[in-house]
């Protein structure tokens, strides 16, 4: 199986299963002499691990990392950096009843006629566990992005038909994390809360939207045309689990308006070429401008409910499945970190390539 790497320069490379001793991965091309703890990633990990509160699956993995190379004395060597994040709390007897079926919307029957084998303890590869790697990696992002001044804000916007009011404003983490839902504005959070708890009771799932704004960004991130900035965030985007549409800027409101209304004009303000307004989402061309980067993430309902389903075994005969075990009503929540690594990772890699781009 390919594709377990990720970025050109600024590159992550994962292995591991849900059900497996640990999973892992390795960093490269992160340039040396940054500062660099196990505990700076761990913060990040701690956001994103099962267990959190009543609105996630019941799992309860620590999620501990532990740096196994690349790091001196707390600081990069530029070598690559090599982690591992032990499996805790797997209870694969939960998965003994879909053996032998495909569960609606999962990954079981895709995996089983590409590679003609399937983990079916948790999905493997295709499991939301593989994620955490990726939050080491934007955790170090993050840390080369804070040399550019660089900051994302990552937050729960939507969740079932409710909705914040503005999604493109920069919240810091204190702020979204003081909600188990992780929506910033508290009012719409306590609704969020308590939708998902009636779902979870019910045995259903809900899907929802995550809402991204990206400042400080320095204008001439991305390439053309294959490598546009715009096109790497939602390639980036698009990998995690459960994502079903990326938007950056106004996104698919785009179709409603004409060029004169949506247009961004240019100005000069405080000694820099700046647009009127943001329609654009901060990236023209492929190329970020300069504006706040503004995306929108829409998730769907996680496949896996607690109410009996129609499906086939592997011998097409018709069965009935019904999910045991420990899942999340909606990812949303935990999904806020994970899309501020990918935002992080791909700028970073952007920043890195951009270096290459004149003398």
């Amino acid at each position: 199986m390919s594709g377990n790497s990720f970025g050109k320069i600024f590159r992550l490379s994962t292995f591991g299963e849900s059900h497996g001793k640990a999973i892992g991965g390795i960093i490269d091309g992160c340039p040396a002499g940054i500062d660099l703890q196990e505990s700076d990633i761990q913060k990040e990990l701690d956001r994103r691990r099962p267990g959190q509160s009543n609105i996630t699956t019941d799992r309860k993995e620590s999620d501990s990392v532990q740096l196994l190379s690349g790091v001196f004395e707390g600081k990069t060597t530029g070598t690559p950096i090599g982690f591992l994040i032990p499996n805790k709390d797997q209870k694969s007897k939960d998965y003994s009843n879909i053996k032998n079926v495909f569960r609606p919307s999962h990954a079981d029957y895709t995996y089983q006629v590409k590679y003609g084998i399937r983990d079916y303890k948790g999905g493997g590869r295709a499991s939301a566990r593989e994620t955490a790697n990726w939050v080491v990696g934007g955790s170090v992002a993050q840390k080369v992005l804070g040399f550019s001044g660089i900051e994302i804000s990552s937050y729960v916007s939507q969740v079932g038909s409710i909705s914040m009011l503005n999604g493109s404003i920069f919240y810091d983490d204190l702020s979204i994390d003081a909600s188990s839902v992780r929506c910033p504005e508290l009012s719409f959070a306590k609704k969020m809360v308590a939708l998902i708890e009636a779902c979870k009771a019910s045995g259903d799932s809900l899907g929802g939207k995550i809402s991204v704004v990206i400042r400080n960004v320095i204008p001439g991130l991305g390439r053309p045309v294959f490598s546009k900035l715009s096109a790497d965030l939602s390639h980036a985007l698009f990998s995690i689990n459960a994502v079903k549409a990326v938007e950056i800027g106004i996104g698919a409101n785009a179709a409603q308006e004409t060029g004169a209304e949506q247009n961004d004009g240019f100005i000069f303000e405080e000694g820099k070429v700046t647009t009127s307004t943001n329609n654009s989402g901060g990236i023209q061309g492929g190329i970020s401008n300069g504006s706040d980067i503004l995306i929108s993430l829409t998730f769907k309902p996680p496949a896996t409910i607690l109410q009996k389903q129609q499906t086939v075994s592997e011998a097409g005969e018709k069965a009935e499945f019904q999910a045991v075990g420990r899942h999340d009503p909606c990812v949303v929540p935990r999904a806020v970190p994970i899309v501020k690594a990918m935002c992080a990772m791909v700028l970073a890699d952007h920043i890195l390539l951009k270096r290459t781009d004149k003398i």
